[in-house]
């Protein structure tokens, strides 16, 4: 059972930069598309970014085109979400997450099912 854990959360401003990244471990994690969802309160979870299982295809929903860029490091089982010129809609808890079965491509939210604890990312005016 794949355990994974986020962290880079935090408190910015509107305009800065941050990076999440994910760790996994206790499964296996190269052959599986990941991803990064958020949850803003009062709001579903939603897709932000993902990426195929072999770094060959990224998803980015429109608001985050251009902004966001994630990545993958398979030897080192981790992922990073870089954040750049964040908005007070980018506020909400950030969850990685692995898909359920290996080799897809992550552009379907409806094919996660491992979830990290999540990080809160709040940005400020």
């Amino acid at each position: 059972q794949v355990q994974l854990a986020e962290s880079g959360g935090g408190l910015v401003q509107t305009g800065d930069s941050l990076t999440l990244a994910c760790a996994a471990s206790g499964g296996t994690f190269s052959r599986y598309a990941v991803g990064w969802f958020r949850q803003a309160p009062g709001k579903e979870r939603e897709l932000v970014a993902a990426i195929s299982w072999n770094n060959m295809k990224t998803y980015y929903r429109d608001s985050v085109k251009g902004r966001f860029t994630i990545s993958r490091d398979n030897a080192e089982n981790t992922m990073h979400l870089q954040m750049n010129n964040l908005n007070i809609e980018d506020t909400a808890v950030y969850y990685c997450a692995r898909e359920l079965h290996q080799f897809g491509l992550g552009g379907d939210p409806r094919f996660f099912g491992s979830w990290g604890q999540g990080t809160q990312v709040t940005v400020s005016s």
